[in-house]
């Protein structure tokens, strides 16, 4: 996975109520953006539009039944951004540990 991949991901997480709006997917299941709409401070027409940026970031599967679209959480594509985060944490890992050899080393 590269950064250029990853960027609609960390797109779409950068406003907060996309990031509220997750975290209540991830935790409660299924839900309309009516049912959403409540917990939040804006409207249901924004809470529908931050749900289709989230969808197009690959991070939500809409679904509809019957009038409604229920969205749900796509653990795939968060879990290939957290695997992303980690291989860039790792490599910053193993940078600090050379340049704390270096330091150390006798002169």
């Amino acid at each position: 996975m590269t950064a250029t991949s990853t960027a609609p991901v960390f797109a779409a997480l950068g406003d907060p109520h996309r990031q509220q709006l997750l975290m209540m997917l991830a935790r409660g299941g299924a839900a309309s953006a009516s049912s959403l709409a409540p917990s939040l401070s804006v409207s249901r027409q924004a809470v529908d539009r931050h749900l289709r940026v989230l969808s197009t970031a690959g991070l939500l599967e809409p679904r509809r039944s019957g009038r409604e679209v229920l969205y749900s959480v796509r653990r795939d594509e968060l879990d290939r951004s957290a695997d992303w985060l980690r291989e860039l944490a790792d490599g910053w890992d193993k940078r600090l540990s050379a340049i704390k050899s270096a330091a150390e080393a006798p002169n």
